[in-house]
Formats: C-alpha cells, structure tokens, sequence
C-alpha cells in the first residue's frame, strides 16, 4: 500500500505537470472571419492574384474566410461596399472613387492596381487618323464609364475641343470598329485590344495612349468603407498582405494563375487570359511600384487626376483627399513584402 503522504506528493506534482503541458499548447485558431471582395467585372485574368490568394489559403492564414463576388455591366462596387453588403470592392478606378465621394458614399481607397490607364484608343493604321488632333469631325466610341473622361482629358491637353468630336457611346462588339463604321474604338490593353489585333493583325492598327498625351488614370482600385478602415484595420492589413502574396505568385507562375482563373471560369480562352495576365503584370507594376511595392497610392497622381475632373466638372467640389485615400494599411505591411 502506498503511504498516504507520498500518493498526494505524487498526485500534486502530476496535477503541476498536467498544468504545465496544458499552458504550453498553443490556444486555438479563431475561426476566419467571413469577408466578400467584389470585382468589377466577371472572373477573368484581370483578377487572377486575388483567385491565386483565395486557392493558397494566402487570406485563411490571415484569420479572413474571403469570399470572391462578380461584377457585371450593372453592378457598382462603391454602392455595395458603402452599404456593407461587400467588404472590400475593386472599383472602377479614382473616377469612380472621386465620383462616390462626391456624392457622399463613405468609402476609403486603400490600394490602387493599375498605375497607368489601361485604355487605349485604336484607329486604321493606313486610315486618316494620324494624331489626335485628327479626331475632330471622326466618330469616336467610348465607355461613359470612366473611359469617356480619359479621351476628353487627352482631346483638352492636345489643344482640341471635345465638343468637334462625334463621340458616341461603345457597344460591346468591336464588329462596328472592324466593319469599318466608326473611325475610332476604345479597348483596354489586356481584353479588347486582343479581340480587334486577333481579327485585323496588330500591323494594321495604331494606338494613341493617355500617358503619351500627358494624361494618367490610374484604375481598379481597392476600397473598404469608412467603417471597416476604422474599426477593423487588421482585417484590412490582412488582405491586402495576402492579396500582394497572390499577385506576387500569379506573376511568378502566369500558367498556374491562369489554371487558378480558369478553375473558376472554365469557358474563358486560354491564350486570352495568358495575354490579358501580362498586360495587367505591366499595368500594376508600372510607375513608383518598383520603389513603393504593389498598390501604392501616388498621391501625386491622385491630385493631377482630381484636379483634371474639376476642370471638367466631373466632380462638383474637390474630395477630402486624406478621407478618401488611406495609405497607412499599405504602409504597415514590410516594403520588401510589397515589391513586386
């Protein structure tokens, strides 16, 4: 029989062992916290590092269960993030975000995609249409969407009055441009570009970019709302961080960001999407990116491209532009984690 002194000598010390095993494990993993992104458009390349995120558990090792929701022709990311119906929104670029504001949606851009504007005008190489001042008297289509600014701006800083251009309102086919019945179509870098150099031959076609006019929109920007910024800023930071983790990959690994796509939306064409990924890979890498990582904010740009909507009374009165814009989640995240 075992003496009663020494069984509770020998039961406090392993009562003592078990508390010290018990404090030694790792508390449990929160459970994800449930979050939407909406894009701006349907599954596609244009969005393929944030597909490359979802697919490497990048946001669930951010404590963030993201779900990712389409966009289309009638929805409007700003409305859905300002309502809270979407926590994170991939909008149409600063237009779309100086527009909201000015109509008093409460959402902050922390993050912008594209650096340089990712429209294009395309014309007839062997056409009429050598430079931009030869656009007056021409019928011009365009999206009145964000598009319809950026060829004013070009047409204003080229010395041409907008108001001796046909502009008209752009289909979704580019057969019209193809068929010869207008002289000028807008078409982003990486989708509609592709279509019309596939079914003419890039070598009968000439483009006139904005940066070449001196004009710079940068687009696809991330927004949250007021009240995500403020009270969940490491939800915020932890998207972003994995979101740049995504892109980061999909930019490493084309084949396997287009599989990830494509997983997704298995009728896209493949050597379009491969295209559209390296399009978008110089669009989001472009100007002060190398220096400041993925994302960044250029301020500077923001001012320019602000001040351009005024002259054109685009927005009514200029935006809070420290509300409106947020660096400082981008900031946090180490700059060697940022670049590209």
């Amino acid at each position: 029989m075992i003496p009663r002194r020494t069984f509770l000598s020998s039961l406090a010390a392993g009562a003592a062992l078990l508390s010290t095993a018990l404090t030694a494990l790792p508390a449990a993993a929160a459970d994800p916290v449930p979050a939407t992104l909406r894009l701006k458009w349907l599954p596609q390349a244009q969005f393929a590092g944030f597909y490359v995120a979802v697919a490497k558990g990048y946001y669930k090792a951010e404590g963030i269960d993201l779900t990712i929701n389409p966009g289309g022709p009638n929805i409007l990311a700003e409305n859905l993030v300002a309502t809270g119906a979407d926590t994170f929104g991939l909008s149409g670029g600063l237009d779309s975000v100086f527009a909201a504001r000015d109509k008093g949606l409460p959402v902050v851009c922390v993050g912008i995609s594209h650096q340089l504007t990712p429209f294009v005008f395309v014309v007839r190489a062997d056409g009429p249409i050598k430079s931009i001042q030869d656009f007056k008297g021409k019928k011009v289509t365009t999206w009145f969407t964000g598009a319809n600014h950026v060829l004013k701006a070009m047409l204003t800083k080229q010395g041409l009055d907008p108001a001796l251009v046909d502009i008209q309102p752009q289909q979704v086919s580019v057969t019209p441009f193809v068929d010869g019945q207008i002289d000028v179509i807008t078409a982003t870098r990486y989708n509609e570009f592709y279509t019309i150099k596939t079914r003419m031959g890039e070598e009968k076609l000439r483009t006139f970019v904005a940066e070449d006019s001196g004009v710079t929109f940068p687009r696809d920007t991330l927004i949250v709302s007021e009240t995500t910024a403020k009270e969940k800023p490491e939800l915020v930071k932890g998207f972003l961080r994995a979101s740049i983790k995504g892109w980061k990959d999909a930019f490493a690994d084309p084949k396997g960001a287009v599989d990830a796509v494509m997983k997704v939306a298995p009728t896209l064409d493949r050597a379009h999407q491969e295209f559209m990924l390296t399009e978008v890979q110089k669009l989001m890498t472009a100007g002060k990116v190398k220096e400041d990582g993925l994302f960044w904010i250029d301020m500077d740009a923001v001012k320019i491209t602000q001040q351009l909507f005024l002259d054109a009374k685009v927005i009514a009165k200029p935006v809070d532009l420290d509300a409106t814009f947020n660096r400082s989640f981008l900031e946090a995240i180490p700059l060697a984690d940022r670049r590209p």
